[in-house]
Parts: structure tokens; sequence; C-alpha cells
């Protein structure tokens, strides 16, 4: 097993596979149904579709031919998921579909397919798709990151801070949101992983996440957070500190801007959710 693992051979090797998987999960669009997972705590753990099924396979079998000696986080088990060891330094967390629920099979916004390397905890690789978008992102930390739109040729990522568009957790309590349309702002409902990489995104400038159901963001959330950070937004959690960069670190928030002035305003909306929610 090797101790060392070139993250932008990880980049360049699997780039390809994400569009493939994007494609598939594009493709199969209003074609495939629910089948829930037996044993989920939440209706949204639950969700599951052919189409995250071969989304995850046609990442996991070129992972596999390049990096075997991995060790898998995987949303879904598919049959490729026994072909990697248990134990490693290296950590390959995968998300087929994020959003399936709400934002695949309902529409209500953007999901996300994604796929991060991790070393001993600590993320050093990620690539984000938002299939809907066709926008494909990758950083490899310390190096920056890349922005693909459709089919042309991969670019240094920037930020974004022309539109009105804030990406939200789709049950952040509605007195938030309205809180940020009174600021003239749109806030739109979108997966963990598109909001991860909100100031990416054409029209997209910011973006909050709440976690409600569960105690953490969690380590598939993670991803996009290195691509954001490797273009240079700000990235806090809940009490104002920088986002963890360790998988195993709690953070019930994510919020993420491209200045300061957006920072503020994202906590200004988090404090009303968590009051509500409180007050609930």
């Amino acid at each position: 097993m090797r101790n060392q693992l070139d993250a932008r051979q990880f980049v360049r090797e699997l780039a390809p596979a994400l569009r493939q998987a994007a494609s598939i999960a594009r493709a199969l669009e209003g074609r495939v149904a629910n089948r829930p997972k037996r044993d989920e705590a939440t209706a949204v753990k639950a969700a599951l579709t052919v189409a995250d099924i071969a989304c995850q396979e046609a990442l996991l079998v070129p992972l596999f031919e390049c990096f075997p000696e991995v060790r898998l986080a995987a949303e879904e088990d598919t049959p490729s998921v026994a072909r990697f060891p248990q134990v490693s330094d290296h950590t390959v967390v995968i998300d087929p579909i994020d959003g399936t629920l709400h934002f695949y099979l309902e529409d209500r916004g953007p999901y996300a397919v994604m796929l991060g390397l991790a070393e001993r905890g600590e993320y050093e690789a990620g690539l984000v798709a938002l299939p809907r978008e066709r926008l494909f992102f990758s950083a490899v930390r310390g190096q920056g990151g890349l922005i693909a739109r459709g089919d042309s040729p991969p670019r240094r990522t920037c930020l974004d801070a022309d539109g009105d568009r804030i990406y939200i957790s789709h049950d952040l309590p509605e007195d938030a949101a309205d809180f940020l349309r009174e600021k003239g702002f749109e806030p739109v409902p979108a997966s963990g992983g598109a909001i991860s990489v909100a100031p990416l995104v054409p029209g997209v400038r910011a973006g909050l996440r709440l976690m409600r159901s569960t105690p953490s963001v969690s380590i598939r959330g993670r991803v996009g957070a290195l691509v954001s950070a490797e273009a240079g937004a700000l990235l806090q959690d809940e009490t104002g500190a920088p986002f963890p960069v360790h998988m195993d670190a709690r953070a019930r928030a994510l919020l993420v801007a491209t200045n300061d002035a957006d920072l503020t305003l994202l906590h200004d909306a988090l404090g009303i959710a968590l009051v509500t929610e409180g007050s609930g």
C-alpha cells in the first residue's frame, strides 16, 4: 500500500468519471422512482433511486482501477464497494446524488454529485458537479481550483458576488428566509453539495446550511468546502469560527460567502433561524 497518494492525479483521473456520473443522473431525471432504504431515521436519508446506484458505480469502477488502496466512505452499498480495503490512510468520500429526495426527485433546487479525497481525516482534493447547471468544480489543497461549464475546458475558479441568489437548506426556518428577502436577496433551496460551492455558481453569491435533523454537517457535505476555500471564499461554522477542515470535527452550520458583509448577513439569518427553532 502506498503511503502517499497524488491528489492532482486523483482529480485528473476521476474528473471524467464525475462528468459521466453527472450525465447519468441528468439522463435519468424524471424516469426513476424512490426506492427507500430500510432502517433509516429520516426520509431524506432513506431516499434511493436507480440513478444513485448507477452514478456511484460510474465513480467506483475507475476509482478502483486507479486507486485500489483507498478506503471508501460511500453513500450507497453498491457492488464495487466490497472491493476496497477497510483500512487505509486515504479515504474517498462519495455521494453519487446529493439531495436525492428534495432536489433530484422533487426538483426543489440544484442537486450535486461529489467525490472527495481525504488523508488521515483532512480533505486533500474535491470534485463537485451540479448536473442541471452543467457545472464541474475541482480543487487540490493549496493549489487552487478549477471550474468547467458544459463541454468547455476547465479554468481557474473565481468568486461571483454579482448575483442576488443565496443557496439555503431546504428546511431553513421561513423567518430566516424572509429576512434574506427583506435584504434584497433571493433565497433558493439547494442540496448541501450545491450550498458548499455557492459563491462559485454564476448568479449565486453565498450559501447557508443549517443541520436540523442531525448534529453536524456530514463528511460528504464537506467535500465542496475545500473547493470554495481554494477559490478564496470565506467559510465559517455557526460560532463564527473557520469551518473545520477535519472530517470528524463537528459543525452544525456551514456559511460560505465572497466577502465579510455577506458573511455577516448569513450570520444574522442563522441567528433568526436558531431563535425560531428554539421557540418552536
